[in-house]
């Protein structure tokens, strides 16, 4: 690195040298970038390249990628700032302490004035913070020292004002002010010997520089202690030092310096060459008084007056731009005479010195600038003029030179494209120029290109193109014009010419054709089929310089096999003129390019050098945020709600870089590979799942960096969460277990149902065939009731005959008495109650409860009733009756009457009938 930053530092020395002011970029950070006050007293950078600045109105904390304002409790100025450790320590209005990262990286303040033992502060602001060798942090105010060490703090209590300190041979070396210089012993200082030189100049800043102490003084200069004797520093920018007031002193190494001043700006210093380069506001610095400076691997960190710079010191394109408005826009540049000449809008320029002079008369639209013949030819747009540092000579008076180009094979001949057709050129032998017109052909030419001696190409800024061919040998005329019509050729706006190895090339609204003259046709050139939407700046031999035409307008460095060279400066992206632009080769390793407001020297191979040995950083991860919530990216994987994830933010940032690009490659579920313009990297609609984000910084030519990771972890939605999953097993096994539950208890109730109907058909026919039994029985019991009601009815019956025959024959009975005992024994016989008894036995086991019910119904009915009631209910006739109760048929007719009237009975209902069915 410090090979290159020489070399870069040599190069801006030797175009000092040769008149050219050209400067590494510089990066501008507004008021309204970082959002701060306006001065910047100190600056500090951590290991990751995080820088920190001490701000009229906090901390500032650039990430690479935004600014953060973090104020103090007390919001006062912080005049300090020291980044040690994990830690970032500043100083303010009596009052010191330390930063520290959260889990966001968000800084928290922790005061360390509470450990201040008998000392009492007298209206102190701490303007150095200095890590000791030892580890201690020392902090200066301008009445006193304060050293921090294991929790605890020591006064360093000077009677002179403290004006800076630094460790210098394990010695720590104070500053009194304009009193000289002290080394701290035993919590007191010792006068350095041999230092009257100092008396009177106020000390502001010190360095170490080879192996001596580099003293700065606010009016005076530098001074050099070597330990023992002090001298005044005889370099040759001490007197500028002087003029400009020197405030701050930063070692770039290998003998070079970076001298802050309040009113110049930054001064590089090269001590071998003893030469310098001045950045102030007239190279692009927006403010000349530097507060702080701060050396960063190739980065030189400015804390000025009124904003922040970034210088990238080995940067291998240099830039001169014009701030004044007096250059206008660059639309040529050549090499003449050991001198750079610029063609612009406003005229021609030339570098002498360190100046821009204007060449006198040159005042108009400069379209182009061309060594021809020993002579620098300006096309104007008054013409075309032979040019020197002191005159601006006429040389054709046709108006608006656009370009001028040699006629192959011929001597001292050129063809130029003006505002009216073209006109030739011709160097005589006295040295002087013969220019006529070219008749024939009269619209504006912008572009030429030879395919032949005899064939030009020409083309129009708005018509088109034209192959015009001309007689042999001469060139006062056109022979004729041949013009493209026919389907596919180019567009005819602002067509582009181009002879590449013996091919004619077009470009068209970023189209690549070629001219085939064995079928005399216009096609695609498929040789630039990977650069459409390019414009071709320049080409030799090996090499094409190609410009992207969109917004990012990078440049293509490239021999169209694989070797191929991006070059992204943002300066130069910012400032590159659409469809202006120009490359300008000047030897094998520089070019240069024009640019809207001056030009840039790019040295090739130190581009190709810087890419190939370039160390890109890894970026790192900043802070993951969702729609409500940020996460932090420090230790495991972020777990992140499906009701937040619908857009996702992530930010990167890789401080070491200037504006760096990045690459990034999302893997999981969705996945994406896209290159991010900006550290700040947006998902939508993400699916839930893991994801794994791999991003990496993307540097010159594309080169890319190693990636860093970031796991992340979209949780699945409540509905598809573990618990909800676990929930939708359960329902599901007892969904399952209640189907299978319902289909078990259904076929259960089934078989239950089958089992009821199997007993119940069972029971019916059993009971069908008790039934059939009992009727059987039933009908048994009354065919035996009937037996024997009809036997005991034959029984009476034939008792009767014979009672009637002994009635009959009462007077063949010698003993009455004896006939009387007869009669009587019959009587008996047809009162039997023991054939009662059987039939009412028999009669209740056929109508068990009917004398229980009739009796109940009607109480008066008599045991000759019920017996009646018996016998109609076996609907037995009068005649039947009889016998059985042995009494007439009349007496039965009369019985049944009186029944009749007992049961309240109509005569028109039957009485049969009636007990039949009760």
């Amino acid at each position: 690195m410090h090979f290159r930053l020489l070399s870069i530092i040599l190069l801006l020395v030797r175009l000092s040298v040769n008149g050219q002011q050209l400067l590494p970029p510089i990066q501008n950070y507004q008021l309204l970038d970082y959002k701060g006050g306006s001065k910047n007293w100190d600056v500090a950078v951590n290991g990751k390249g995080e820088l920190f600045v001490a701000n009229n109105k906090g901390l500032l904390h650039y990430n690479g990628e935004q600014w953060t304002l973090n104020k103090l409790p007390n919001n006062t100025i912080i005049r300090s700032v020291e980044s040690i450790g994990d830690r970032v320590y500043t100083g303010s209005y009596e009052e010191f302490g330390y930063w520290t990262k959260n889990r966001f990286g968000e800084l928290g303040y922790t005061s360390l004035t509470h450990l201040i033992k008998d000392h009492t502060f007298t209206s102190e602001e701490f303007w150095e913070i200095f890590p000791a060798k030892d580890g201690r942090v020392m902090f200066r105010s301008f009445s006193a020292i304060y050293s921090y060490d294991n929790n605890k703090i020591s006064v360093v209590d000077p009677p002179d004002v403290v004006s800076d300190f630094i460790e210098f041979n394990d010695r720590l070396i104070v500053a009194g002010g304009s009193v000289g210089l002290f080394e701290v012993k035993d919590q007191g200082l010792v006068s350095l010997p041999n230092q009257d030189i100092l008396l009177g100049k106020t000390v502001n800043d010190m360095a170490i520089f080879q192996n001596k102490l580099l003293i700065g003084t606010k009016l005076h200069g530098c001074f050099l202690y070597d330990g023992s004797t002090l001298s005044p520093w005889s370099a040759p920018i001490n007197d500028d030092l002087k003029q400009h007031q020197l405030n701050k002193i930063t070692l770039l190494g290998n003998g070079l310096l970076a001298l802050g001043t309040i009113k110049n700006g930054m001064y590089l210093y090269d001590t071998v060459s003893r030469r310098y380069s001045v950045l102030n506001r007239e190279s692009g610095l927006q403010n000349n008084t530097v507060l702080s400076s701060l050396l960063f691997k190739d980065q030189l960190w400015l804390g000025l007056d009124n904003g922040i710079a970034r210088v990238k010191l080995n940067n291998p394109i240099a830039y001169y731009t014009d701030y004044t408005g007096t250059l206008g826009m660059v639309y040529d540049i050549a090499w003449y005479n050991g001198k750079l000449f610029l063609g612009s809008n406003t005229g021609v320029f030339y570098f002498e010195g360190n100046e821009l002079r204007f060449v006198s008369g040159s005042q108009g639209h400069v379209w182009d600038l061309e060594v021809i013949e020993g002579d620098l030819l300006c096309g104007h747009n008054t013409g075309t003029y032979r040019v020197t540092e002191n005159s601006f000579e006429l040389v054709g008076t046709i108006a608006g030179g656009y370009q001028i180009i040699k006629v192959p094979d011929a001597n001292s001949t050129f063809v130029q494209g003006t505002y009216n057709g073209l006109a030739k050129f011709k160097k005589l032998d006295n040295g002087k120029w013969e220019v006529t017109k070219i008749e024939g052909f009269d619209d504006p030419i912008k572009q030429l290109c030879f395919e032949t001696p005899n064939i030009l190409w020409a083309a129009h800024p708005y018509k088109g193109f034209y192959r015009i061919h001309f007689g042999k040998g001469t060139y006062d005329k056109v022979d004729r014009i041949q013009s493209f019509e026919s389907e596919g050729a180019p567009s005819e706006y602002n067509v582009k010419l181009y002879n590449i190895k013996n091919n004619i090339v077009l470009n068209s609204e970023g189209n690549w054709f070629t001219y085939n003259p064995i079928v005399d046709h216009i096609e695609k050139f498929e040789a630039f089929m990977y650069y459409q939407n390019k414009e071709l700046l320049f080409f030799d031999e090996h090499y094409f310089w190609f410009v992207d035409d969109k917004e990012q307008k990078a440049i293509i460095h490239t021999n169209l096999k694989g070797d191929s060279l991006l070059i992204t400066d943002l300066p130069l992206r910012e400032r590159l003129a659409p469809d202006s632009q120009k490359v300008v080769r000047v030897n094998d390793s520089a070019s240069y390019i024009t640019l809207t407001d001056g030009f840039a020297k790019i040295n090739t191979n130190g581009l190709k050098s810087l890419s190939e040995n370039q160390e890109l950083p890894v970026p790192n991860f900043v802070v993951l945020k969702d729609q409500k919530a940020k996460h932090s990216v420090l230790g495991g994987s972020v777990e992140i709600p499906f009701g937040r994830s619908q857009s996702l933010a992530i930010e990167v940032a890789s401080p070491e870089y200037i504006l760096p690009h990045y690459y990034y490659k999302l893997e999981g579920p969705k996945e994406y590979s896209e290159y991010a313009e900006n550290g700040f990297i947006n998902f939508q609609n993400l699916p839930y799942g893991a994801y794994t984000l791999k991003v990496a910084t993307v540097g010159m030519g594309n080169a890319i960096s190693e990636s860093n990771s970031l796991n992340f972890e979209i949780l699945p939605p409540w509905y598809f969460s573990w618990w909800s999953l676990f929930l939708y097993g359960a329902l599901v096994v007892l969904t399952i277990y209640l189907v299978r539950r319902y289909n078990r208890k259904k076929l259960e109730r089934k078989h239950r149902e089958l089992m009821e109907r199997m007993e119940q058909e069972q029971q019916e026919r059993m009971a069908k065939l008790e039934k059939e039994e009992l009727a059987k029985e039933v009908k048994l019991k009354q065919n035996e009731l009937a037996s024997t009601t009809l036997n005991i009815a034959r029984k009476n019956e034939m008792i009767l005959e014979l009672k009637n025959m002994l009635v009959m024959n009462k007077d063949k009975f010698p003993n009455s008495h004896r006939y009387r005992s007869f009669i009587k024994k019959l009587n008996s016989s047809i009162e039997d109650t023991e054939d009662w008894k059987r039939f009412e036995v028999n009669f209740k086991e056929l109508h068990e409860d009917f004398f229980e019910r009739l009796l109940k119904s009607y109480p008066a009915l008599t045991p000759k009733d019920l017996k009646l009631c018996a016998y109609l209910k076996m609907n037995l006739s009068t005649k039947e009756i009889a016998p059985l109760m042995g009494i007439t048929i009349r007496g039965v007719e009369i019985h049944r009457y009186r029944l009749r009237k007992k049961l309240d009975m109509d005569s028109s209902e039957n009485l049969s009938n009636f007990l039949i069915t009760f």
